[in-house]
């Protein structure tokens, strides 16, 4: 007799079961034989060699092999239920067992078993047609005599644990063990059709799906068809799915932007909301999603045209040029953050137009002066009345492109208030690692700014935020000399005014002489804005004269520019004659490009007060405060002078407010001349701090400086020591004008201004 283990397989007394004699041959060693004895013996898990005998359950079913059929299948037909009383293994790993007969009990007859039987096997003849069950299934249910033998065949075909197998198997009762196969067979029944009626469901869903999509597809065939015949016929709904399937927005606008048209779709034209949704997704859907392919500039292209354009400003034009040829090697879009920096009519804004030309670029300018909400900037959201995307994206979408040359013009000018910071609205903007994903409030979606060239520009940087400065690379626009501001009215600014006023170049003739005068005597100014005006004007007296029929030609001379321009000469401070003691002449940084700075002092009998006049700042006031310590400190003989006397200090202009640090060595020379009673040279000027240990501090904005000690007639200049480097920026006409003398303490200062009393060392 042999013995078989089975895993998960159904095996019952009065029953047909079938095996493989590949299976057989496994675990006897030897192939089936029809008329073998076996014994069935289930087993708790799965294994194929080396049993232990607590892997065996304790009942068992003896059984006798039938013949193989062609697929190599044998029968085995179940007899009785055997108690398994002792399971060993032999060292060769055979199994031994002692068994015992274990009778069935119960009243269960043949027929009724064989009438239940036909019952349940009518069930899963109906049930298998319905569901197409496995056809192998259907076959072997005509074999089923009873309820045994029915679920051993059907076993394979269910889900049904180790421990529910044997539980069956386990039950000596008949009847009891009948009711439990009918249960389970038929709530496997059941199951299945749920089963099988689900998958009726999930298939006609499908079906249904795929029939929905090939209807709109074929819908959208035939309403494309419709537009191209009928393009006036089209609905903005259509015009916008339209636009939507074309434009390559990234996930998140794509998602807003299907949101927002189905709900135009739902609400309808007659919806209150409905204009606001149009106006928002025709918004987004016209901005430029789609990235410009970086192009190579030649570099003797956009220098020429830089040349073409502008006299002068080599500096600026250097850093375009280095910047364009970064953008050349690293082919990309973009570089630094630009912010030009000068005096109003100095050639910013029309530089940044000329870098756009260099660039082959779209050119687009954002005016923030005045600006002070911090929704101009990132947009409104759209749940406010009135709500209207902010500058930035406003300017790229009339752009049309992903990478115009975005000039933010007078940011400066930005304030703030209750409804926020607009210069923080800007850190995002213009931080090359963060607006790859700006988010404007009215769009609520990223757009990529990465490939937009930004340029800044300012008057002051004194108002512009720490912050936002830290984000660009400041290049300064210093004031233009008179030989350049000749050389851009002859070149550029004569003949755009002549074509302004729809006049030839040989129907007005303006002299040299004429025109230097126009710029020294009637303009006053560090950029060339007067001086466009001023062309301007003459330009409109001729074309007046020419329309009345007076002459072909204006000639326009020196002595004829009070009566053309209508206005008087400008009165330029120049350096004086004799000055007596007490008086020294400064330097002063202003928007027009700089100025010469009278500095008086007179003692009348008093006290000791200091009276300071001139609408002078706190930073000057304060520097008089250390000018008069100092010279008290090194003039200790003197003492007494402040002491008898009342000091009065005064820098003429009255009413032109002043401030800076920059009038220290002014201040000091001019009380030094009044306490020793040596005048300064009026052909002398001077700019820089003093501390009070007699240290010369740097100042800013000397080329302006220098420009104005030229236009005065000043001839020797005194500058702080640590400003030499910035000499580099000057002009070479006003460098070669001047004798300039870099000083770093006040007893250097004193030595040019003052000779003869030697002032006691500081300590």
């Amino acid at each position: 007799m042999y013995i078989l283990p089975l895993y998960n397989i159904t095996v019952l007394p009065n029953a047909v079961t079938y095996l493989h004699t590949a299976a057989f041959k496994k675990s006897t060693g030897q192939a089936a034989a029809a008329g073998d004895r076996v014994v069935l013996l289930p087993t708790k898990t799965e294994k194929s060699e080396a049993f232990d005998a607590a892997d065996f359950y304790p009942f068992a079913v003896t059984g006798e092999v039938g013949e193989p059929d062609t697929n190599g299948f044998a029968e085995i037909r179940t007899e009785h239920r055997v108690h398994v009383d002792e399971a060993s293994i032999l060292p060769d790993g055979r199994i031994r067992l002692s068994l015992s007969r274990a009778d069935e009990t119960g009243d269960l007859s043949p027929e009724e078993d064989r009438e239940k039987c036909e019952a349940l096997k009518k069930e899963l003849l109906a049930f298998s047609q319905r569901y197409e069950w496995a056809p192998a299934a259907r076959y072997l249910l005509s074999f089923a005599e009873n309820l045994n033998a029915l679920i051993s065949i059907l076993s394979p075909f269910m889900e049904l644990t180790a421990e529910e197998r044997f539980g069956l198997l386990r039950e000596s009762d008949a009847r009891t063990r009948a009711e439990r196969i009918e249960e389970i067979l038929y709530e496997w029944i059941e199951m299945a059709k749920l089963s099988g009626e689900g998958n009726e469901q999930r298939e006609a869903e499908t079906k249904k799906a795929y029939r929905e999509a090939a209807i709109k597809k074929q819908i959208a065939y035939l309403q494309q068809e419709l537009d191209e015949l009928h393009p006036e016929n089209v609905t903005e709904l259509r015009d916008l799915e339209t636009r939507l399937a074309k434009t390559p927005l990234n996930e998140i606008a794509r998602k807003e932007a299907q949101r927002v048209l189905q709900r135009m779709k739902n609400e309808g034209e007659r919806s209150q909301e409905y204009a606001m949704l149009f106006d928002y997704l025709d918004f987004l859907l016209g901005l430029p999603w789609k990235k410009e392919a970086a192009r190579a500039i030649g570099l003797d292209e956009a220098r020429s045209v830089l040349e073409r354009d502008h006299y002068g400003l080599k500096k600026v034009k250097d850093r375009v040029i280095q910047q364009i040829a970064v953008l050349n090697l690293k082919k990309t879009q973009s570089g630094s953050i630009l912010c030009f920096v000068g005096a109003p009519g100095t050639g910013k804004t029309s530089v940044c137009k000329s870098i756009a030309d260099a660039l082959g670029r779209k050119y687009v300018r954002v005016s923030l002066g005045g600006v002070r909400d911090e929704a101009e900037i990132r947009g409104h959201r759209r749940t406010y009345i009135g709500a209207m995307p902010g500058r930035i994206l406003n300017a790229v979408s009339k752009a049309g492109v992903s990478n115009p040359v975005l000039v933010l013009d007078e940011i400066d000018k930005l304030s703030v208030s209750y409804n926020g910071d607009p210069a923080a609205a800007l850190l995002e903007a213009l931080d090359p690692e963060q607006n790859g994903t700006f988010t404007d409030h009215y769009l609520n979606a990223p757009f990529d700014l990465s490939d937009v060239f930004f340029i800044c520009t300012a008057n002051s940087l004194d108002t512009v935020p720490a912050p936002l400065l830290d984000r660009m690379e400041v290049i300064s626009f210093t004031g233009y000399t008179e030989t350049e501001k000749y050389q851009i009215a002859v070149r550029h600014l004569l003949p755009k005014a002549l074509g302004r006023a729809g006049l030839s170049p040989g129907q007005i003739a303006i002299g040299e002489e004429a025109l230097r005068s126009v710029i020294t005597d009637y303009t006053m100014e560090a950029g060339v804005r007067g001086l466009k005006k001023a062309l301007d004007a003459l330009c409109r007296t001729a074309a007046v004269r020419l329309a009345e029929g007076n002459g072909e030609t204006l000639t326009v001379t020196g002595e004829d520019l009070r009566d053309l321009l209508d206005r008087r000469p400008i009165r330029h401070t120049a350096a004086g004659k004799a000055q007596p003691p007490g008086v020294a002449t400064g330097l002063a940084w202003t928007e027009a490009g700089g100025d010469v700075l009278y500095i008086e002092t007179l003692f009348t009998k008093g006290s000791g007060k200091v009276t300071v006049t001139g609408q002078l700042g706190d930073v000057m006031k304060e520097s008089v405060q250390i000018a008069v310590s100092l010279v008290k400190a090194m003039y200790p003989d003197k003492a007494e002078l402040f002491e008898r006397n009342d000091l009065h200090i005064h820098v003429p202009d009255g009413a032109v407010p002043k401030d800076g640090p920059s009038a220290g060595i002014t201040l000091t020379t001019a009380l030094s001349s009044l306490v020793t009673g040596h005048t300064v040279s009026p052909s002398l000027a001077m700019t820089g701090e003093v501390s009070l240990r007699g240290v010369v501090s740097p100042i800013g904005g000397l080329p302006e400086k220098l420009m104005a000690a030229k236009r005065a007639g000043i001839s020797k200049v005194l500058i702080p020591a640590e400003n030499e480097a910035d000499l580099a920026d000057v002009a070479e006409e006003v460098k070669n004008s001047l004798t300039i003398v870099p000083v770093s303490t006040v007893a250097e200062v004193l030595e040019q201004t003052v000779p003869g009393d030697t002032p006691a060392a500081l300590t």
